[in-house]
């Protein structure tokens, strides 16, 4: 039960994420732009997690000036950095092409981790279970119709989003190795809406009336500021210091799949059969990938960097 809670909570956190592109969309549709969406959200976000902490005793800053401006790195590479180069990147490229790449992130985590820490490194065995996850993916998202249209920027600012989630998840160890949840998760609303400002210099109009003027807007937004962004943040970070940041990033393959669920459900798109064999391999790989990950590694020496425990 102790690793099975973790567990459930990265899959309910990964499913709620996947249904979070019907109310981008809608907000999309009302008006607001991509970086008015993140900022906001994250605002709703960090206003309730302060509100939190100040009602139970707040710390302020880090224990040290490095491990502050660690605070700073996954503000934007799993805030600011992470959402602009996501959205941005649908500007110029097909969503298949974003969705791919994006969804393929637990490779590069994995390979990061690895490096840095020979404990969190895979077997053979995971390996070949994150190849046939990421397989998986591209069967689910293609459905079918393999035929991909490269674009240089578009696919690059996905690449580069996927990138910034990787480096989140190594450096989510070390903090969450020296500090709780709540402290991390507020500091990574904080820094991502403070990395913003250069964004805000040059495009600083918000649109905030039209929240007022289209309350299903303002529905929308608390959504996505109060479940997908506060909420989703603080289990997501809980079930990384709980599990490890590989195998909990290994749930992120599931998120085109509970993306297509969603559609099904609401919008009555169709379950194909290429749908079916890509989650099959998606969950069989993550299976694999997970296979003692659990066992401890009785030892590690690797320049400058400690060993880390995978539980």
């Amino acid at each position: 039960m102790k690793r099975f809670l973790p567990h459930v909570v990265a899959f309910l956190v990964v499913a709620i994420w996947g249904t979070t592109f019907v109310f981008t969309k809608l907000l999309l549709l009302g008006g607001l732009t991509a970086a008015q969406i993140f900022i906001l959200r994250f605002i709703i976000a960090y206003i309730l997690l302060l509100s939190y902490c100040l009602a139970r005793g707040i710390r302020w800053l880090a224990d040290s000036w490095r491990d502050e401006l660690l605070m700073v790195a996954l503000g934007v590479t799993g805030g600011s950095l992470y959402f602009l180069t996501e959205n941005s990147s649908m500007n110029y490229t097909t969503t298949t092409n974003t969705s791919i790449i994006v969804s393929l992130c637990p490779l590069f985590a994995s390979a990061f981790i690895g490096f840095f820490y020979k404990s969190e490194r895979l077997s053979r065995l995971q390996t070949f279970g994150t190849l046939m996850a990421a397989a998986g993916v591209i069967v689910v998202v293609m459905n079918g119709h393999f035929v991909l249209r490269l674009s240089p920027l578009g696919d690059t600012l996905a690449f580069a989003a996927c990138l910034c989630w990787a480096f989140y998840s190594l450096l989510m160890i070390p903090a969450n190795k020296r500090y709780d949840t709540v402290f991390v998760t507020r500091k990574v609303f904080f820094y991502g809406l403070l990395s913003m400002i250069p964004y805000l210099i040059v495009h600083p109009e918000m649109n905030i009336h039209l929240l007022f003027s289209k309350p299903h807007l303002a529905w929308n937004l608390l959504f996505l500021g109060c479940v997908a962004s506060m909420l989703c943040f603080l289990a997501w970070n809980w079930a990384l210091k709980q599990l490890g940041a590989v195998v909990v990033t290994n749930y992120v393959y599931l998120n085109p799949v509970t993306t297509i669920v969603f559609a099904w459900l609401l919008l009555a798109e169709e379950i194909t059969p290429w749908f079916i064999l890509g989650t099959v391999l998606i969950l069989l790989g993550m299976y694999l990938a997970d296979r003692h990950s659990h066992i401890r590694v009785p030892h590690c020496r690797r320049t400058g960097v400690r060993r880390l425990r995978s539980e």
